[in-house]
């Protein structure tokens, strides 16, 4: 968050954005792309689209967009098929060579079709061996059972003729033709189809051909012991070799179709035992020679995917760079000319010299004749907001920009939101024993971040690594409020010396049911831990966790009350200071400020007035003697004058300033006066409108209107959100009550049962408890409820977070978007 233009700035200086202005850029058409090139690598403009009419296919460089997305699909392939291979993309350091565009495009491109041709004839090659493989398997299988099938096979077709003789089947002719079907029945001549079934389907495969041929098959099977490899589509499964036997040619039509619908891989198959080995000698003499093919191929292949893997980052790199660039020319304005492009852009102030830098190198190394121009451009467009981070303040930037982006100027919450978001998470989730183990967990993140960076993380991982800072700071606070709660999982320990108090009887052994008395000097620090387990220690914490909620509550709101001031003379918005800011100051102040004044004098004094009975009777009977609940002379007087404060300050805010937002119009339409108001939300509400003429309207009514809800918002929030920070006191109640009963009901209790099985369950659901509910759910939800008091309680004071943020044209953003 730092300035590093050198020296040492006012402490309001780090409030604000950095100044930007717009500026307009002449490049010569011959250094535009390396002028593009070096403004990506300095990351500091943010060009606008100055052909924001235009289609993305009507633009100056959209061939070359589109050559740049199809040498990214090549290296797409290349990765594929380099993890399908088994390896990765070396991740060695990117050496940044000059590499030509058009000389990388051809060789992708031969290395595509090399990559292609070895894949396809790989493909073939494999499905030939996959195939030789099965048809061996058939040769194995079937010749084991051939003979003794056939003859069964024989015998149950002259079985089947005889009893169907006279009766049609699916190859019986008519009755007419019965003395050719004797002589046929004489010799019966029987095919056979061999292959093999995927293993799941061998029954459904048995059922269907019995149907389909009523009968008149004879199906032999049997199982291949090791899965193989089916050549089609290249999965590995088991399978069943079988044979068919059929009669006549309707049958094996059918049989053909039934085994295309199944999957099952047909081969033929010799009758003679003597051919049946000579094919087997010659099958596995292909596939030995088929394998010695392949796994050459093999490693050819992995050769070559492996020298484009050595490249592949820096073509990668280059291809997304190239694309990037030409996107940001396609923003560009050609000149008439078409000698030169014309860019606008917004950038800080203090980045003049830097582009101004890039732009003659980019000249120099292009040997452009001419350099490009570089001016400033007066405009009343309202700038981008850029706040420049680290990685340490980052974090803290992305919770105020998830509510809003801050107007350009405005008064950061980014800088007290390193501070007092994690402070308020404290308050809630006070028990240094779980900070520590919090603190443990962020350290884990921060000792690995160049490691984890690197990595592709889930999404809860990935958010917590991104606000490991917030959590490191989360967990120191929370070790620090912990201390002073006296809570270590929820015991108390005698830190920093022994209690204060001591039993009332000098018998008594429970300090819960005799009480205690006090007699040494007040505990040194924190919460004496003699409260604990005492009758007392809950109305004890309670008051003071409650009255310590308002007391941060009422201080943060008065920091947003007063970073409204600044905003205000920022701007030169005297409006704001004097009928915004400072009614809002008295109101508060009259009513929570003198509240919070009366928790500390209470303390102070030891008084037992009762606070709720003053507030209540201030406003229902202002003129009442107070009592017993006077705290210092002349308070009743001082409670009327704050309450006709708080009074008076309503209509201060509501009435004037809609009256003198109309005058200030009527001036400045008459020429009267000159008001340099600088993007304030005054200017825009006088400055929106206009009628037909030209001539701006001013809407009473609407601004009046505007007023009102602001003023009522501001009245009744400001009980409301003095009320919620009251969730500072339920949560660490919670919490702190949380972890009394996991370490009361379950710790002790286990230890209580003088087992040693029990008491290890018992500490394994101890830490269970403890890290699933107290470390983890608490912990999310303190930290949503830090968020609102940030958003809703605080940044609601003086924020309006309606601006756009600094994005500039950057490779170290852009290269995981542009793809």
């Amino acid at each position: 968050m730092g300035d590093r233009r050198g020296g040492c700035c006012p402490p309001m200086d780090l409030l604000r954005s950095e100044p930007m202005q717009l500026v307009q850029l002449i490049i010569p058409i011959e250094s535009a792309h390396l002028t593009v090139s070096y403004l990506g690598d300095l990351g500091l403009l943010q060009f606008k689209d100055l052909n924001a009419e235009r289609s993305p296919f009507q633009r100056t460089y959209a061939t070359q967009i589109k050559k740049c997305g199809e040498m990214q699909r090549k290296l797409h392939f290349f990765k594929e098929q380099m993890l399908k291979a088994g390896f990765s993309p070396s991740m060695k350091p990117v050496i940044q060579n000059e590499i030509d565009v058009d000389n990388l495009e051809i060789k992708l491109g031969e290395l595509e079709a090399e990559l292609t041709e070895m894949n396809a004839n790989g493909e073939k090659l494999q499905r030939s061996y996959n195939e030789l493989v099965e048809y061996k398997l058939i040769l194995q299988k079937a010749g084991e059972f051939f003979a003794s099938a056939q003859h069964s096979a024989t015998a149950q077709q002259r079985e089947m003729e005889s009893y169907q003789l006279g009766e049609e089947s699916i190859e019986t002719p008519l009755l007419k033709d019965q003395d050719t079907l004797t002589d046929q029945s004489k010799q019966v001549k029987l095919g056979f189809i061999t292959g093999l079934v995927p293993r799941e389907k061998s029954m459904a495969f048995e059922r269907i051909l019995f149907r389909a041929t009523r009968g008149n098959v004879f199906l032999k099977q049997s199982p291949v012991d090791e899965p193989v490899i089916d050549p089609v589509s290249g999965e590995k499964m088991e399978k069943n070799v079988f044979v068919v036997f059929h009669s006549g040619e309707r049958a094996k039509n059918k049989i053909l179709k039934i085994c295309e619908a199944f999957g099952a891989n047909r081969y033929p198959f010799a009758e003679e035992l003597g051919k049946q080995a000579q094919m087997i000698m010659e099958v596995s003499g292909r596939i030995l020679e088929l394998k010695t093919t392949l796994d050459a191929g093999l490693v050819h292949r992995e050769n070559l995917l492996r020298t484009i893997g050595d490249q592949f980052e820096q073509w990668n790199l280059k291809v997304r760079k190239d694309k990037s660039i030409y996107h940001t020319l396609n923003m560009l304005s050609l000149d008439v000319t078409k000698k030169c492009l014309v860019a606008e852009g917004w950038s800080p102030v203090f980045a003049s010299k830097q582009i101004q830098d890039a732009l003659e190198r980019a000249a120099r190394d292009s040997n452009s004749q001419v350099g490009s121009i570089f001016q400033v451009l007066h405009t009343k467009e309202p700038p981008p907001t850029y706040f420049r981070t680290n990685k340490f303040t980052s974090a803290f930037q992305e919770i105020v920009d998830a509510y809003g982006v801050a107007r350009y100027q405005e008064a950061n919450p980014g800088v007290f939101t390193i501070v007092t978001f994690p402070f308020l998470f404290a308050v809630m989730f006070g028990d240094w024993g779980h900070g520590i183990c919090l603190l443990l967990a962020t350290l884990f993140f921060i000792v690995r971040e160049k490691k984890l960076s690197r990595q592709k993380l889930g999404d809860i991982t990935e958010m917590a690594f991104g606000g490991r800072y917030v959590i490191l700071l989360m967990a120191l606070f929370s070790i620090f409020t912990g201390l002073i709660y006296n809570e270590f999982f929820s015991v108390p320990l005698e830190l920093f010396g022994p209690t204060a108090y001591a039993c009332r009887d000098l018998s008594c052994r429970d300090a819960s049911t005799i009480g205690l008395i006090k007699v040494r000097d007040t505990y040194p620090f924190g919460v004496d831990p003699a409260w604990h387990g005492t009758r007392s220690e809950l109305p004890f914490l309670n008051s003071l966790k409650m009255k310590m909620s308002i007391l941060l509550g009422v201080a943060q709101m008065n920091l947003g009350i007063i970073l409204s001031y600044f905003n205000a003379t920022f701007f030169r918005n005297n409006i704001n200071v004097w009928f915004q800011f400072i009614p809002q100051m008295i109101f508060l102040n009259s009513l929570f400020g003198y509240l919070s004044l009366l928790i500390i004098v209470k303390w102070c004094t030891g008084s037992q007035a009762d606070l709720y009975h003053i507030l209540i009777y201030m406003f229902l009977s202002p003129t009442d003697d107070l009592g017993e609940n006077q705290l210092f002379p002349y308070q009743k007087i001082v409670q009327i004058v704050l309450l006709l404060l708080a009074l008076v300050s309503v209509p201060w805010m509501l009435l004037p300033k809609p009256f003198l937002l109309k005058k200030q119009h009527e001036a400045r339409h008459q020429g009267q006066i000159y008001t340099p108001l600088r993007n304030t939300e005054e200017s825009l509400q006088v400055e929106a409108n206009h009628d037909s003429h030209g001539h701006e309207e001013f809407e009473f009514s609407e601004v009046f209107v505007h007023q009102l809800i602001h003023t009522i918002e501001f009245v009744l929030g400001a009980v409301s959100n003095t009320a919620s920070y009251l969730r500072l006191w339920a949560l660490s109640l919670a919490h702190s009550e949380l972890s009394s009963v996991f370490y009361e009901k379950v710790l002790l209790l286990a230890w209580g049962f003088n087992n040693v099985i029990i008491l290890i369950v018992g500490i394994i659901v101890f830490i269970c408890a403890t890290v699933g509910v107290l470390l983890v759910m608490e912990t999310l939800s303190a930290f949503l409820h830090a968020l609102r008091l940030h958003w809703v309680e605080f940044q609601n004071k003086f924020y309006e977070g309606d601006g756009y943020k600094f994005y500039p044209f950057s490779f170290a953003l852009r290269d995981d978007e542009i793809e």
